[in-house]
């Protein structure tokens, strides 16, 4: 049986915005009209644990078009966005979902993620993330946030759970039969 904080359990991935999707970098033009990098391996990663049966949702404190317009991209259907309390709206999230805290891992890098990270089975952080939050996380990135450590996280969460070799079979090159 597995524990509660082990990556076999995870099929719910939880992602803050940013400073885990993004580098934390806000663009505002003249107009102010916001603007975000995301990283675009991140967002293959994303796909591919979907791709593999694995959810992905976004609880975010900020509110922005942007986020929402990455999210449909990508297939997230459940964003939760200018959110106060993250541990509150994890309840929220998990209750509409029907998944529990074990079978979630969460990806934070500030203060405002500890109540996020502390509700879920497996919390994560990325490289760059407050120290708090680094020590509140199973697994902490070597990459830092906007800069692929979304996609190290899922390669992470995948690995321990024997399945990233069936994700890397998915892009395997066929032998060419000679005619």
């Amino acid at each position: 049986m597995s524990e509660p904080h082990d990556a076999a359990n995870i099929r719910l991935l939880v992602l803050d915005v940013d400073g885990v999707m993004t580098d934390g970098g806000i663009i505002i033009d003249d107009d102010g009209r916001e603007s975000k990098v995301f990283h675009v391996r991140d967002g293959f990663g994303i796909r591919l644990w979907q791709r593999l049966g694995g959810e992905a949702a976004i609880i975010t404190g900020r509110s922005s078009r942007v986020v929402t317009h990455r999210a449909a991209e990508l297939h997230i259907r459940e964003i939760m966005q200018g959110v106060r309390d993250k541990g509150e709206a994890l309840a929220a999230l998990l209750a509409r979902t029907g998944r529990t805290a074990g079978e979630t891992a969460a990806i934070g890098d500030d203060l405002n993620d500890l109540a996020l990270l502390a509700g879920v089975g497996y919390p994560m952080a990325v490289a760059d993330a407050a120290p708090q939050v680094r020590r509140a996380a199973r697994f902490v990135t070597e990459a830092p946030g906007g800069r692929g450590a979304v996609r190290e996280a899922i390669e992470h969460l995948l690995a321990e759970q024997g399945r990233w070799n069936q994700a890397a079979a998915l892009f395997a090159p066929t032998a060419h039969k000679e005619a």
